[in-house]
């Protein structure tokens, strides 16, 4: 919590000084009460003076008016302070997520990221409010309640001297056994929020599947389990007040018993007696107030070391220091040495010795079963991990060596699933090139088959888009993030299986809409019909490239691929030019 509030406090340091200057003098008032029912019950009710309980009864309201005011005040820098370090943290921690590699992101999780950014953040936020407002409140009136009644009488002061060290024993045995339980409660909502995130974003095939009740019954699991973590936490708390305040009653039995002696031999007056009662309270129940607090500041410290250990992690994928020299002008676009890739805790290589090498200008064709590292190989083309051995080329210049921001606006890359977020389909369109104009983005719109939809909706570019892109079809989602892709003139596209959703005339009109274009492509996809036209085409099995050549020379080559042939098109197929398969699927 001190490393975190070290990070984010400073630009909020006013508001730590003035909020807690102002609890002072409200505590000056709170502790001032005491002696002026004193004198109330001395002077007034002993004499049995009107005015006089009059006067100390004003004295009494306006002490209360002018605490309340400097409440206020204290309210609105804990407000101020708590809100904008939980705003400084959210975005620090948004902007360092979205600077994370792939590798990383994998490591923590999206659900327990999210729990992080929301749930961690408000522990951390209520944690500085509470410090600003009570903190300071809750110790000073311990302490002056406590040298205020030792002043009033030595003796009964031995009565604090008993009973607060024995609040203080009970208080540390259930804050030791109540910290694991915080921790252990975090981990716990991250569980909830990844199988809440999974059954929600995969409604419809659960309901396809019939699975509403499996998934009921996950949830209900973790949730139980939490809710029994809550549980213990919730009994461990709840043996402080009761334990506190019978400690702090049998104080004040004590008080009374030995001051009515006292009043008695004429040592104390009633009235002293009365505030020496109201100081052992504010006392021992400022400590109970402490002690809550510490349930507080606890859970907040869990939560901010899962904060800093986010903001601590270092990105294993940065921009290099310096770019290394200019780009080769008869260099291939894409060349692979010998690349070999693991994910991290991974037993075995995602690829294994792969080397290839387009030209620019020219198509590379991707192909292979499922898990055979097809998507592993092109997220290494635009630096979304890093290879384990070997090296990847673009344009003549190591990947590594690459400003990842010049790399990304080089290669346009289509991921698998389509990704759009809410907005409109202009918005969604204009993500690399925000200026681009709207003859830009129909352009692209064309060329990755999409305008005519488009056109279609009665706002055009200005159609809504849902999260997700939920309103719109999974052809459509696909054609939008490859036009997505185009807009700012790529020197390089990458589709990693992002047409697995349109029909093979569609496909067909896409792929020849990209090669008027003139653009370097690298196509991954599970259809023949897809990469039979490419320059290159790569097969892999199980991460190792067993072809490499054009479609004839894989045919009469390559195994792996006849038997994908086989298994999509008829056998006199095999031997049909491109353009054949094209009208042929038309």
């Amino acid at each position: 919590m001190i490393e975190l509030l070290r990070r984010f406090a400073r630009p909020y340091t006013r508001y730590f000084v003035a909020g807690p200057l102002t609890k002072l003098v409200e505590v000056g008032f709170d502790l001032c009460t005491p002696l002026v029912i004193a004198l109330m019950i001395d002077r007034g009710v002993a004499t049995r003076s009107v005015g006089t309980l009059l006067r100390y009864g004003a004295l009494l309201a306006l002490m209360a008016c002018a605490g309340f005011v400097f409440t206020l005040v204290c309210q609105k820098m804990a407000a101020r302070a708590s809100q904008g370090i939980g705003t400084s943290v959210r975005d620090a921690l948004f902007s360092h997520v979205m600077a994370l590699s792939s590798a990383e992101l994998d490591r923590f999780g999206t659900p327990s990221l999210i729990t992080r950014i929301t749930n961690d953040v408000n522990q951390v936020q209520l944690a500085v409010a509470l410090a600003i407002r009570q903190l300071v409140r809750f110790p000073l009136i311990a302490v002056g309640s406590m040298i205020a009644a030792l002043l009033i009488d030595v003796k009964l002061g031995l009565i604090f001297l008993v009973s607060t060290p024995v609040i203080s024993l009970i208080f540390w045995l259930v804050m030791a056994k109540s910290v694991p339980f915080f921790k252990r409660m975090q981990g716990q909502l991250d569980t909830i929020a990844r199988i809440v995130r999974e059954g929600l974003g995969g409604a419809r095939v659960v309901r396809a599947f019939v699975r509403e009740e499996h998934e009921r019954g996950r949830l209900r699991k973790a949730a139980g389990e939490q809710a029994q973590t809550a549980i213990g936490v919730g009994m461990l708390s709840s043996v402080l007040n009761p334990a506190t305040f019978l400690v702090m009653n049998l104080a004040v039995c004590a008080i009374l018993w030995t001051g009515g002696v006292q009043v008695q031999v004429g040592d104390l007056t009633q009235g002293e007696v009365m505030a020496f009662v109201n100081y052992m309270t504010q006392a021992l129940l400022a400590i109970v107030y402490v002690a809550n607090l510490v349930v507080v500041f606890t859970r907040a410290s869990a939560s901010a070391g899962r904060i800093v250990e986010v903001l601590d992690c270092v990105p294993s994928i940065v921009d290099a220091p310096v770019a290394a020299g200019a780009l080769q002008s008869h260099a291939p676009a894409l060349r692979m040495d010998h690349v070999s890739f693991a994910y991290p805790g991974a037993a075995g290589n995602a690829l294994s010795d792969v080397s290839l090498e387009l030209e620019e200008g020219g198509a590379l064709g991707i192909i292979g079963g499922t898990g055979s590292g097809k998507s592993s190989l092109v997220n290494l083309i635009i630096r979304l991990y890093d290879v384990t051995s070997g090296g990847v080329e673009v344009f003549g210049r190591d990947v590594r060596t690459w400003p990842l921001r010049e790399l990304r606006r080089a290669v346009g890359f289509v991921p698998q699933k389509a990704e759009l977020v809410s907005g409109t389909i202009k918005t969604n369109l204009s993500w690399r090139n925000p200026s681009a104009s709207d003859a830009e983005l129909w352009r692209a719109l064309e060329a990755a088959q999409a305008a005519e939809f488009v056109r279609a909706l009665p706002q055009g570019l200005d159609a809504p888009v849902e999260a997700g892109g939920k309103n719109f079809s999974g052809g459509q989602r696909q054609r939008l993030t490859i036009a997505r892709a185009l807009v700012g003139s790529p020197r390089m596209l990458v589709l990693d299986d992002s047409a697995s959703a349109l029909d093979f005339k569609t496909d067909a009109e896409l792929r020849r809409a990209v090669r008027r274009l003139g653009i370097t492509t690298v196509t991954v996809s599970q259809r023949v019909a897809s990469v039979r036209d490419a320059n290159v085409i790569c097969v892999l099995r199980h991460g190792v490239a067993v072809g490499l050549g054009t479609h004839d020379e894989l045919v009469e080559s390559c195994e792996v691929y006849r038997e994908i042939c086989a298994s999509q098109l008829k056998g006199e197929d095999f031997a049909l030019t491109p353009q054949d398969e094209e009208v042929r699927h038309a």
